[in-house]
C-alpha cells in the first residue's frame, strides 16, 4: 500500500516557515526577560524617587521652594529612561535575526541567537553534512551471484529509502538498466539499514554490523576483505550475504575552512558518524577533525551529546538525516542543513539554508557580537540612569549651587 498525503495551504512548508518566523520574532532571550523585570521595577522606583525629591526640596530647599521642587521633580521624570533598558536587547536581537537571515541562517526562536554564542562543543555528522551527501557506487564486492543480481535485490530495498546511499543505488541500477522487483513490505531502520520482502524472500541492505545483528553470517576472511574499504552497503538475501557496494562521497569544499574557523574560536570539534571507522576517519582527516566517534547508532549519538553536557559543556549537533534527529533534539543547539530530511529540520533549532559550512562559523561570530552589543547597550543605559538621575534631582546643588 503506497499513500501520498497532500496538505492544505495553511499546512504547507511555506506556511510553517512563515509561522516559525513569526514565533521567532515574538520570543525573548533570557537576558531580555531579566531586563523586562528590571524595567518593571524601574518605573515605579523612579515615580517614588520623584515624589521623594519633591518632598525633600519642599522641606529643606531654599526659596522659591515650590519652583525648585517642581523643576527637580520634572527633571527626574524627564531624565529617567526605562525605554533605553527595554530597547537595549530587542533592537540588537532584531538586527541579529535580520543579519542571520541575510547570511542564510534560519533561527527557530530569538533565544537560540543568544545560545549559539555560548557553545563549547560542535559535533558533526558525516554523510550529507561534512560530505556533500551525493555518494556514488565506486565498486562492488560480490560473494554470491553477479553484481547485477545483487544490484537488483539492493534496488528492491533502496528504491523507497531516503538515505543518500539509496539514491546512489537507484542511479547505478538506472545505468545498468536494472528493473525493480515488486516489494510486498518495506521497513527502514535509521542508522542501520532497510528490510524489504519480495514474495517469500527477505532482503536486507545496510551496514555490516547491522546485518550481523540480523543473523547474516559474514565469514572471517570476507570481513577482513571488507575492512580494506571505506563506506560499504551490504546486501543479504534470506540470511546469506551476497556482497557489498563500495560507496564514495566527496567532502564539502567549505568543511576544512569551517572546522579551522571553529577551532580558532576556541570550540572543540568532533565527528560523530554511523559510518565505518575507515570512512569516518578518512573524512575527519580531510576536514581537520582530530577525534572521531564512528559506527554509532542514532540513540548513541544522543548519548554522546548528553555525555558532553554532563561535563558542563554547551553542545551543538550538526546533521541532516533521520538518524541525527535524536541528537539534534538533545543538543543545546541543533543545527540542520536545509538539504536534509524534514525530520532533521523539524528537530533542529537552527537551519543553514545553504550548504556552505562556513555559515555556521559566521553565525557563531554573529551571536557573540550580538551578545556583546546587548551588554554594551545595557551598560550605557544603566550608567546613564545612575549618573543623570541624581544630577536631575539636584544632588550638586548643596556644593555647587
Amino acid at each position: 500500500l503506497e499513500i501520498r498525503v497532500a496538505r492544505p495551504g495553511d499546512e504547507s512548508a511555506l506556511a510553517r516557515i512563515v509561522e516559525a518566523v513569526r514565533e521567532s520574532q515574538a520570543t525573548k532571550p533570557k537576558i531580555q526577560r531579566f531586563v523586562d523585570t528590571v524595567a518593571a521595577w524601574f518605573v515605579p522606583a523612579v515615580l517614588l524617587l520623584a515624589a521623594a525629591v519633591a518632598a525633600a526640596w519642599m522641606s529643606w530647599g531654599p526659596e522659591p521652594r515650590f519652583l525648585l521642587a517642581l523643576t527637580c521633580t520634572v527633571s527626574v521624570l524627564a531624565c529617567a529612561c526605562p525605554c533605553a533598558l527595554g530597547l537595549a536587547t530587542p533592537l540588537a536581537v532584531v538586527a541579529g535575526i535580520g543579519r542571520a537571515a541575510e547570511m542564510g541562517v534560519f533561527l527557530r526562536n530569538a533565544e537560540i541567537l543568544e545560545e549559539v554564542g555560548k557553545l563549547d562543543v560542535v559535533l558533526f555528522d558525516k554523510t550529507g553534512t561534512l560530505t556533500e551527501g551525493r555518494p556514488r557506487v565506486a565498486g562492488a564486492i560480490t560473494l554470491r551471484g553477479t553484481e547485477d543480481e545483487m544490484l537488483a535485490w539492493a534496488l528492491a530495498c533502496e528504491e523507497r529509502s531516503e538515505h543518500p546511499f539509496a539514491a546512489a543505488i537507484v542511479a547505478r541500477a538506472k545505468e545498468r538498466k536494472i528493473k525493480s522487483q515488486p516489494v510486498d513490505s518495506f521497513e527502514a531502520l535509521p542508522g542501520r539499514g532497510v528490510l524489504a520482502r519480495v514474495g517469500t524472500r527477505a532482503v536486507r541492505a545496510g551496514s555490516l554490523p547491522w546485518l550481523r545483528e540480523e543473523g547474516v553470517a559474514i565469514p572471517h576472511d570476507d570481513a577482513t576483505r571488507f575492512s580494506e574499504f571505506g563506506s560499504l552497503l551490504g546486501v543479504a538475501l534470506d540470511g546469506d550475504l551476497l556482497g557489498a557496494f563500495q560507496m564514495e562521497d566527496s567532502l564539502r569544499p567549505s568543511a576544512p575552512a569551517a572546522v579551522a574557523a571553529l577551532k580558532e574560536m576556541g570550540l572543540e570539534v568532533y565527528l560523530v558518524s554511523g559510518d565505518r571507522n575507515a570512512a569516518a576517519y578518512r573524512a575527519a582527516e580531510l576536514a581537520g577533525i582530530g577525534t572521531v566517534f564512528a559506527e554509532v547508532r542514532p540513540e548513541e549519538k544522543a548519548g554522546i551529546v548528553r555525555r558532553f553536557q554532563s561535563e558542563g559543556k554547551r553542545v551543538a549537533m550538526v546533521g541532516e538525516g533521520f538518524n541525527d534527529a535524536p541528537a539534534l533534539s538533545h543538543a543545546d543547539v541543533g543545527v540542520a542543513l536545509a538539504t536534509g530530511t524534514d525530520v532533521a529540520i523539524e528537530s533542529a533549532d537552527m537551519t543553514l539554508l545553504n550548504p556552505d559550512l562556513m555559515t555556521l562559523a559566521r553565525a557563531i561570530k554573529l551571536s557573540r557580537r550580538i551578545r556583546r552589543v546587548i551588554r554594551e547597550n545595557l551598560a550605557w543605559a544603566f550608567v546613564y540612569n545612575l549618573l543623570l538621575i541624581p544630577v536631575a534631582a539636584g544632588v550638586q546643588y548643596p556644593r555647587f549651587g
